[in-house]
This record gives structure tokens, C-alpha cells and sequence, in this order.
């Protein structure tokens, strides 16, 4: 039989081994069991002296980056014009590992070019002393240059164990384990029964003991990397609305007198740029921005006012902040700004809003299939709630159930696939599925729907801990094309979205609107997404663009080519026929008669559609086009700081950039008026119908001058009745609905190979 004294030593072995470790000593270079496993890190960045000079003022445009591992995790303001910046800013880092040093780097901002660097240092996170606030002089070097003096930057740093997670695991490992040691006690004593005659040996216990311990650290090691995921997938708890109405008493930064002034927004990795207001110190820009807030008790909002100029570095005007911390919520603040470094102020609405819009749950957690909660979300969209809350417009639900053989992204021949589904800009993330090709995520995201006409784009990226993720694929799938209660299987794409790449996901997507809601909402500005990268020059972008526009013009010009040929009676039964219709338009016209040709044209497309003589082309050139484009990858630090002959050909590249953008411009357009009328988007067809139905009916009832004098009194009145009104064009509104050509292709789903047939089943659609 077992002795009780080897049973209750068995027992207690945690507590003994946990003993053990914490008398080893208390090191920051060890990394023993009772190791908090996450450090909180408070840096302030006090300010740099004698930096280098990199303009031909012999100044420089300092700012600094922070990086660990790899990542980058802090950048400061620019400081212009300044070679002993004070910056006095603060940054909370939470590190992993403290053998990875602390890196900084600084660089000198250069508008429209690569930035100049100015060296950089590291900090050994090894030899700080916990809790104690320490202040650190580092002296920046160049790697290529290591005798050159690059001058020296001033920190306060406090390093933090972040104990009370690691407690709470601790705790929940040595509670789990306590039970199941006592469990192989009593299996033990139940074999001891069965052998009465030998007595089990110590080793025995102590060996299943350590099974189970050997078992646990795993089980902690996987609890680390769900902690990694819940930071990573952290969800946005409220929207932050401004409003730019104007600025007041600019700086002049040109010659005339004048500026070319626009603003600057960015909060955290957010960033908005206005449109720019030529040739006046008193811009009136009335735009709209929305931004997330992450963080519960708010944050800042950096504001920097520009002076365009043509071929050359913009100028700077001035900066102001906006601390969110200090406004109340649910409650419109207008804000007069003073501009810091220039002169002027700025006027602003801002409004913080609570939201909880977004939400990520487990596939047993189905709203649609909760026969209640199904008949509230139909009763919310229902026709007769058509004037509560108008921006409400819809309910989008995506299952995100596995991906299958996805590309290998690890030495290993496996990847650690995680997924980003993302709508405008909500963005939601699933966890991560490590070593696996085949991941099975099983996750239910739910969004509201703001612009029916919303693109959802699915993402699958290879977590990479010690590097930014790998791109592994992407789909993107109008909302109006989903067909609701079908599992689908999609092929994967490439990052452009103009060919496939290796794997296919599983979807299964809901949509529930009220069409009268999106319909009003088709009227009015698209939601503008983050600014995240700057317009590069590509050649073949360039060639791709003149292309679209120039097939776009020649639609034009072959319309003369014909009219004229009426004129030249080349075909005489054909001239004769366009000189009597043209006699009879001209006699009988009315303003009427404009929608009604073009109502005309659509439902004469649409029943060639119906009746199966499709005569939409798929665009082969455009396809041609797009699949030769090359993959752009993203630059490395290494390339910004060094620089080529960029800075002689700057002024070429700006200018072939806004001609590059101009032709997407003009391209965009004409496809988009060529795509309402060929029922790209029968959505968008419809309306137009619709709408062409109200304008005739309104123009063949109500005299033209009546019109016109309704339209006039609304424009010379609008700006009295609402000071703040934000100007759009509806037709134009309209319009950007509609998607191009290239947007088309970008759409369009893959057949998947035949290996990957997909399970599809319909629901009942309840309602």
C-alpha cells in the first residue's frame, strides 16, 4: 500500500518546486518560471542636442522612431527646423522579451522624399532595474560612420512587471494542478488495491507528477499567445466625428500674399488629410473624418496646417491638438484652435460617440439562428422604420469557418494563419491557428452596415512574431452580391486582387437592409477610408490609366465620327432617317425627354440582359493589364534612409503622379456612367430607374422655370439655414457607388479548383 507520507509530498510538489525557483535569484537577464512574462515600459522622450544637419539650411526636421524586435512601436512630432528638439513626449511599450534591445532611430522629415537618417542608438532593457525610474543619455551613431558625432537623445525610462496577469495564470495553473495531482493520487491508490503485495515507488508519483507539470507549461505557453491574440484583436470602443469648417488668418506662404492651405489629421495609426483650398489665407473646407477610439479614457489628435506648393517641399503653416480625454461624449464641441509654430486658427466640430457596432463571437453564439433576435434585427430594417436612424442601414453577419491549403510562409512548410475581415473601416480579427495549412477558425463577426454599396474584405495573414505578417491571400465581395445562408468557398487572391494565389476560405455571409435607407444613403458622401501610404509612380499604373481614358475618349470621338458621317450622307438611308428623327426631336423637344431617353436605354438593356443576349464584354485588356502588374513590396527602413537621384527628379515625379491620378480619375468615371447603364450593379440600375421615373414625371408636369427657381432660392439659402452644411453633389455621390472596370475584375470571385468544391447549403430565410 502507497504511504501517506509519499502521498502528501506528492500533493504539495508544486509549492516546493515553486519555492525553488523563486530563491534562484531575481535577474533581469533570466527568464525563470515565476518570470511576470510581460513588462510594461514607460518611456519619455525628453529632447535631442546637437543633432546633424541634413538641409541645405544647415537645420534638419527631426523626429524618432521606436522599435523592439523588428516592430515598430512609437514615432514622435517633427520638430522643424531644429537641431536641439524638445519633444517631451511619452510612450507605453509592453515588452515581451528584454533580451531584445530597445532601438531608436532618428530621422530628418523630408515632404515627398525619402527621409534622411541621423543615426540611431539601442538600449539594453537588461540592465534596468525594475520599478525605478531611470534617466538615459544615448549617443546616436551611423553604422557606416561610426566616428562621426550625430549628436545625443535624452529618455526617462521605468521598466514594470506586468504581475498581475501572470498571477492570474499562476494561480489557475497551481489550483488545476493541486486537483489533478490529487487525481493520480487516487488512481494510484485504486492500483495499490489491485497490487497489495508491492508498494509503488516514489518515482512513480514524482514522474506522473512532472508528466502533468510538463503538460502545464504548455498550457501556459498557449495562454501567452491567446493574451498575444486579445491584444492584437482588441475591438475600437467609440467614434470620434470632426468636422473641418474653416480656418481663420493663415500665415501667407507664397509669394502673392497667399497659401494653398490643407490640414493634417492623425491619431494614433489613423491619418485624414483635407482637400486643398487654393489662393486664400481663410479656407472654408466644410469635411467630415471619422476616426476609432481604442482606448477608453481617449487620446490626442495631432493637427498639422499645410501650404501646397507645386515641385517642391510644402510648407509648413502650423500644429495643434486636440485632447480627447478632456471633451465629454454623446456631445458636439466646436473648437477654435490657436496654430503653434505659425499663425492663425482653425475651427472645428468634434463629437465622441460610444459605439459597439462590431462584435466577434463563436459559431455556437448565431444571432440569425435565435428565431428572436432574428425577428428583432428584421423588425429594425423593416420598410416602415425607414426615418429611424438613417445611417442604420443594414446588418452584416460573416461566418469565417477554415481556410484549405494555404501558401507556406514558415521554414517549418507550415504557416500560423489568422484572419482580418474588415468593412469600411471596422476591422476585426479571428485567432491565430499555429502550424496549420488548413486552419478551422469557426468565428461569427456581426457589423452594422452604414453603405450597402461596402465592400467586405477577408484577409489571411502568417503571424510572425518577431516581424510584421505575412500577406497569404484576400478576398473582396460587394455587399450586394451576397447571397444569404450559403457556404461558399472562395479562392484566395493576391494582394492587388488581380489573380489568384495558393488556398481557398470557407465563408458563410448574411445581409439584412432596408433598401429605402440605402437608397437615401446612395445620395450622400462614401465613407473615406485611413490614409495609410502615400501615391507612388508606377509605369505601368501610368500605361495602365491612359489606356482606360483613352478608350473612354475614343467612345466619344467614334460618336462624332458617326454623327458626321449623318451629315456627309455616306449611307443615305441612314442620313435620311437621322434627318427626319432630328426634324421631330427638334419640333416636339421638351426637357423631359432627356431622362426618358436614358430610362429608355436602361430598360432596353436590361431586357436584353433578361432575355440572354448579354452585351457586356468582359474586359480582357483590363484583366491583361492588371495581372501584369508586378507586386510592390513594402520598403524597408534601410531604403529610407538612403537616398538616390529621387531628389533631382522629384518635381517629374510629382507631376507624373497627379497625371497618373487624374487618369484613374477620368477613366473611373466614364466606365462608372458606362457600368450604371449596362446593369453592372442592378442595385444601382434600379434607383436609377427610379430616379429618371421622379425627374420625368417632374419635368413633364412642373414648367422648367419653376424649377430652376426652387433650385436657385435652395443654393443661395442652404449655407444661411445650415452654416456647418457640408457640400457634396448627389449625381456625383451616386456615381462612386458604381464601381470601374478595374474595380469590376478586382470583384469578380474565382472558380475554384475542382479539388475545393464547396459544401454550399441554403437556409431557410426566416422573414
Amino acid at each position: 500500500m502507497l504511504d501517506t507520507c509519499k502521498l502528501k509530498s506528492a500533493c504539495n510538489l508544486p509549492f516546493v518546486y515553486n519555492k525553488k525557483i523563486n530563491t534562484a535569484g531575481t535577474s533581469n537577464a533570466d527568464v525563470p518560471l515565476a518570470d511576470p512574462g510581460m513588462y510594461q515600459l514607460d518611456i519619455t522622450l525628453r529632447r535631442g542636442q546637437s543633432l546633424a544637419a541634413r538641409d541645405r539650411g544647415g537645420t534638419s526636421d527631426p523626429y524618432v522612431k521606436f522599435k523592439i524586435g523588428g516592430k515598430e512601436v512609437f514615432r514622435s512630432k517633427i520638430i522643424h527646423k531644429n537641431l536641439n528638439p524638445v519633444w517631451e513626449e511619452k510612450a507605453c511599450i509592453l515588452v515581451e522579451h528584454l533580451r531584445e534591445p530597445l532601438y531608436i532611430k532618428v530621422f530628418d522629415y523630408d515632404f515627398g522624399l525619402q527621409d534622411d537618417f541621423m543615426g540611431s542608438a539601442f538600449l539594453d532593457l537588461t540592465q534596468l532595474e525594475l520599478n525605478r525610474p531611470t534617466d538615459v543619455t544615448l549617443t546616436l551613431k551611423d553604422p557606416h560612420y561610426p566616428d562621426h558625432y550625430l549628436g545625443i537623445i535624452l529618455l526617462s525610462v521605468i521598466l514594470t512587471p506586468k504581475e498581475g496577469e501572470h498571477r492570474d495564470v499562476q494561480s489557475s495553473i497551481h489550483s488545476f494542478l493541486h486537483w489533478r495531482i490529487c487525481e493520480i493520487k487516487t488512481m494510484l491508490m485504486r492500483k495499490s488495491w489491485k497490487r497489495s503485495s508491492k508498494d509503488l515507488s516514489e518515482n512513480e508519483v514524482v514522474g506522473s507528477y512532472f508528466s502533468v507539470k510538463s503538460f502545464f507549461w504548455r498550457f501556459q505557453t498557449q495562454s501567452l499567445r491567446l493574451s498575444d491574440v486579445h491584444r492584437k484583436s482588441q475591438l475600437w470602443r467609440g467614434i470620434v466625428s470632426i468636422t473641418l469648417i474653416e480656418g481663420r488668418d493663415l500665415k501667407a506662404m507664397d509669394s502673392n500674399g497667399l497659401s494653398d492651405p490643407y490640414v493634417k489629421f492623425r491619431l494614433g495609426h489613423q491619418k485624414y488629410k483635407s482637400k486643398i483650398m487654393p489662393k486664400t489665407l481663410n479656407p472654408q473646407w466644410r469635411e467630415q473624418f471619422d476616426f476609432h477610439l481604442y482606448e477608453e479614457r481617449g487620446g490626442i489628435i495631432d493637427i498639422t496646417a499645410w501650404d501646397k506648393d507645386a515641385g517642391k517641399r510644402d510648407d509648413f503653416i502650423g500644429r495643434c491638438q486636440v485632447d480627447l480625454s478632456a471633451l465629454s461624449r454623446e456631445q458636439t464641441h466646436k473648437l477654435e484652435l490657436q496654430l503653434e509654430e505659425g499663425e492663425g486658427h482653425l475651427v472645428l466640430l468634434v463629437t465622441l460617440t460610444a459605439s459597439a457596432t462590431v462584435s466577434i463571437s463563436d459559431l455556437s453564439v448565431n444571432s440569425l439562428e435565435d428565431q428572436k433576435e432574428r425577428e428583432e434585427i428584421l423588425r429594425r430594417y423593416s420598410p416602415l422604420r425607414i426615418f429611424h436612424n438613417l445611417k442604420d442601414v443594414g446588418f452584416l453577419q460573416v461566418k469565417v469557418i477554415r481556410a484549405e491549403g494555404l501558401m507556406v510562409a514558415d521554414v517549418t512548410g507550415k504557416s500560423d494563419p489568422f484572419c482580418v475581415v474588415e468593412l469600411n473601416n471596422d476591422r476585426l480579427l479571428t485567432h491565430t491557428v499555429y502550424k496549420n495549412l488548413n486552419p478551422e477558425w469557426n468565428k461569427i463577426f456581426t457589423f452594422n452596415i452604414k453603405d450597402i454599396h461596402s465592400v467586405l474584405e477577408v484577409t489571411v495573414y502568417d503571424e510572425d512574431r518577431d516581424r510584421s505578417a505575412d500577406f497569404l491571400g484576400k478576398v473582396a465581395i460587394p455587399l450586394l452580391s451576397i447571397q444569404n445562408g450559403e457556404q461558399k468557398a472562395y479562392v484566395l487572391k493576391n494582394k492587388q486582387l488581380t489573380g489568384p494565389t495558393k488556398g481557398v476560405i470557407y465563408l458563410e455571409i448574411d445581409v439584412i437592409f432596408n433598401a429605402v435607407k440605402a437608397s437615401l444613403r446612395t445620395l450622400i458622401p462614401k465613407e473615406q477610408k485611413y490614409i495609410e501610404e502615400e501615391n507612388r509612380l508606377s509605369k505601368q499604373l501610368l500605361l495602365r490609366n491612359f489606356i482606360r481614358m483613352k478608350r473612354c475618349v475614343m467612345v466619344l470621338v467614334n460618336a462624332a465620327y458617326y454623327v458626321n458621317s449623318c451629315f456627309d450622307w455616306d449611307s443615305p438611308p441612314r442620313s435620311l432617317a437621322a434627318f427626319v428623327l432630328f426634324l421631330f426631336v427638334v419640333w416636339n423637344f421638351e426637357l423631359y425627354m432627356i431622362p426618358l431617353v436614358l430610362l429608355l436605354l436602361l430598360t432596353w438593356n436590361y431586357f436584353l440582359i433578361i432575355s440572354g443576349k448579354d452585351n457586356r464584354q468582359r474586359d480582357t485588356v483590363v484583366e491583361d493589364m492588371l495581372e501584369d502588374e508586378e507586386e510592390e513590396d513594402d520598403k524597408d527602413d534601410k531604403d529610407s534612409e538612403k537616398k538616390g537621384f529621387i531628389n533631382k527628379i522629384y518635381a517629374i515625379q510629382e507631376v507624373c503622379i497627379s497625371v497618373q491620378n487624374i487618369l484613374d480619375e477620368v477613366a473611373s468615371f466614364g466606365e462608372r456612367i458606362k457600368n450604371t447603364f449596362n446593369w453592372t450593379v442592378p442595385f444601382l440600375s434600379w434607383l436609377a430607374i427610379v430616379a429618371l421615373c421622379v425627374f420625368t414625371v417632374i419635368l413633364y408636369f412642373i414648367p422648367l422655370r419653376y424649377i430652376v427657381l426652387v433650385w436657385g432660392i435652395n443654393k443661395f439659402t442652404k449655407k444661411l439655414r445650415s452654416p456647418y452644411a457640408i457640400d457634396n453633389n448627389e449625381l456625383l455621390d451616386f456615381l462612386s457607388r458604381v464601381p470601374s472596370d478595374v474595380q469590376v475584375v478586382q470583384y469578380q470571385e474565382l472558380k475554384p479548383d475542382p479539388s475545393h468544391s464547396p459544401c454550399k447549403r441554403k437556409k431557410n430565410n426566416l422573414g
